[in-house]
């Protein structure tokens, strides 16, 4: 363990180095492949994963996630000239560096691998003929892997981000995109808003409304045997408030599925915790100040929170679950993550379909992470301003 803790930071200021040179050189490989074929160039298909796949590994470089987005032709004419050029250009920069630094360090062993008839007066302009000419081969190749290791990841950050600055979609095209998940967003919202408001109507008039009618009967029934008949009366008034209650129960129900009433008493965090406090999984819970937010988003949160718990509870086998909300600007975003099985797909009847269209229907966004074997973890993030 001792030894493995005094490598890790070894390893750690090791890595930007091999990370920007192994970036650079599979840029270096592309560029000259592109080159070769311009098979990306004039194939719309290929064009568009070609660009795809440099944007992942920048954002990969960079530690940034990156969507996938349509990008119009002339961008991406734009982006293959520089990566034909700069790519190139960085690559060569990146081969002369770690190679020379590599050829020039390795001067010793030429020296003692060839008799000295043989002996190349020169590698890479430094002298090898002899062992006090090739003591200065170490010296020059330190230096070029120096320069190498303070350059290189400044160099791959730089054109990570300028392939992802020209591969980003134009303003119209996003003005396009935005406009289109709005309006697909919104008629999905009046969908389901017509859909919520079936439902409460069907559960008024099969539930609450049918209790009331055989309230409203056994009243009658009551009020005609008020004179004759006090046993009868007696028990059509026990039934009446029987029957009133369960009334009053379910149009809770019905209420708490519009807007629940543990928002109103609570507020977002306490019924957060409260929701929690029920699962059937133990939830660790950790919510930052969340300020001031709109009744729709917070019953949004509560919402989600309440199916991607009970989802845990109900498919993850998990043993534990954790619960973050904070609040960053005008985001609110809710994290829900289980130590479980994972393997959570929307389509499986796990109700993230419901929660994806509910966050969507106010314009926020779901990820869902949720490899085989786990852990899952499903994060919503709500615009709040």
């Amino acid at each position: 363990m001792r030894a493995k803790s005094r490598s890790a930071p070894v390893i750690r200021a090791w890595s930007p180095p091999l990370r920007a040179a192994a970036y650079l050189l599979g840029e270096f490989g592309t560029a000259i492949m592109s080159i070769l074929s311009f098979l990306p160039l004039f194939h719309p298909g290929m064009r568009r994963s070609w660009a795809e796949w440099h944007r992942q590994r920048a954002g990969r470089l960079l530690g940034r996630p990156v969507h996938e987005q349509d990008i119009d032709l002339p961008r991406h004419l734009y982006w293959f000239a520089l990566h034909v050029t700069l790519g190139t250009a960085c690559g060569l920069a990146t081969v002369v560096c770690v190679g020379n630094a590599l050829v020039i360090a390795a001067t010793p062993l030429l020296v003692r691998a060839f008799p000295a008839q043989e002996r190349p007066k020169t590698v890479l302009d430094v002298p090898v003929a002899g062992w006090q000419e090739a003591v200065t081969g170490p010296s020059v190749g330190s230096v070029l892997f120096a320069v190498g290791c303070l350059a290189l990841p400044a160099l791959a950050t730089g054109y990570a981000r300028l392939t992802l600055a020209v591969l980003a979609p134009s303003r119209t095209r996003m003005l396009a995109d935005r406009v289109a998940a709005l309006t697909r967003t919104r008629i999905d919202a009046i969908e389901a808003h017509g859909a919520e408001l079936r439902r409460i109507e069907r559960d008024l008039h099969d539930g609450t409304q049918a209790r009331l009618v055989a309230v409203a009967m056994r009243l009658a029934v009551a009020r005609q045997c008020l004179d004759r008949d006090l046993s009868t009366v007696a028990r059509m008034l026990r039934e009446a408030t029987d029957v009133t209650e369960e009334a009053m129960v379910e149009l809770r129900e019905v209420l708490r599925g519009i807007y629940p009433p543990i928002l109103a008493d609570r507020g977002l965090p306490g019924a957060l915790r409260t929701v929690a406090a029920r699962g059937g999984v133990p939830v660790s819970i950790d919510i930052g100040e969340l300020h001031r937010i709109p009744a729709a988003i917070e019953a949004v949160a509560y919402f989600v929170v309440t199916e991607a718990l009970t989802n845990v509870a109900k498919h993850s086998r998990a043993t534990a679950a954790a619960l973050r909300v904070w609040r960053v600007e005008d985001v609110l975003t809710v994290v829900v993550t289980d130590n479980g099985v994972g393997g959570a797909r929307e389509n499986a009847g796990s109700g993230l379909a419901g929660l994806r269209g509910r966050a969507q229907a106010l314009d926020g966004r779901v990820t869902v992470v949720s490899p085989a074997g786990g852990p899952t973890t499903i994060t919503v993030e709500l615009p709040c301003g």
